[in-house]
């Protein structure tokens, strides 16, 4: 009992070492994003707890579409939809803008998380890497859709799909000022600037999402980009493939 007295003790100071650390790191810094106690700012840049304090906005609709606001994002807040296990209530519509990517179809209506997500893969993510790799901005991203009433992979049994609650999109592709198309199943593989742009948007995407596939997870990933925001607790596990 002496011993478990010990260790629990240690476990506890160690938790405090690493507490303030991270507090010493964020101030000096002066980066709160890097903290899992402070709240997301969504005119912040991508910090190191930002994708745990999206998907934890479902829990939270009216924060969720607070920082919309305050972010400038133009959006229409959607009613509730589905039922049972298939239920949403957090969805809105991203509206498109001169400077905003746009999404084709634009009636898609992913959960709030998902979408502020979106908006900060656009900013800091895929607008940059269009310009390093093609000199031009990207106008529109297509995708399959958000909301769908299934288990995952479809299967009659076991556990919803995070789309069953419109928390996850799939991104098939993006359209460039100049028209051009860079899709996921025609430029994945390869060596050229497509494939590099789409490695780098993918691995961008891994600290805004809870949850992200791509082609190199498994072949019903080969023409799109699922992402999703699982709230799986501050500490939970986190997908990237």
């Amino acid at each position: 009992m002496r011993r478990i007295h010990v260790i629990a003790r240690r476990i506890v100071a160690l938790a405090i070492i690493l507490s303030l650390l991270f507090g010493g790191y964020a101030y000096l810094r002066k980066r709160p994003q890097d903290l899992p106690w402070t709240q997301i700012d969504l005119a912040q840049p991508v910090g190191l707890f930002t994708g745990r304090k999206l998907a934890a906005l479902g829990q939270s609709p009216d924060q969720c579409r607070a920082l919309l606001d305050r972010a400038g994002v133009a959006y229409v807040a959607l009613p509730p939809g589905g039922s049972g296990q298939c239920r949403y209530d957090d969805a809105v519509r991203l509206e498109g803008g001169e400077d905003a990517i746009r999404l084709s179809p634009a009636s898609v209506g992913p959960s709030c998380p998902v979408a502020a997500a979106l908006k900060l893969w656009e900013w800091h993510v895929v607008q940059p890497a269009a310009q390093r790799h093609f000199g031009q901005a990207v106008r529109s991203m297509s995708h399959f859709g958000s909301f769908s009433c299934r288990r995952i992979y479809g299967r009659s049994e076991g556990d919803f799909s995070e789309h069953a609650t419109a928390d996850a999109i799939d991104i098939a592709g993006f359209t460039l000022e100049d028209g051009r198309r860079v899709t996921v199943v025609g430029g994945w593989k390869g060596e050229d600037k497509d494939a590099a742009f789409l490695r780098e948007v993918r691995d961008g995407a891994c600290p805004l999402f809870s949850t992200v596939l791509s082609p190199d997870y498994n072949a019903a990933h080969r023409d799109h980009f699922h992402l999703d925001q699982a709230d799986r607790g501050a500490f939970g596990w986190r997908a990237c493939r």
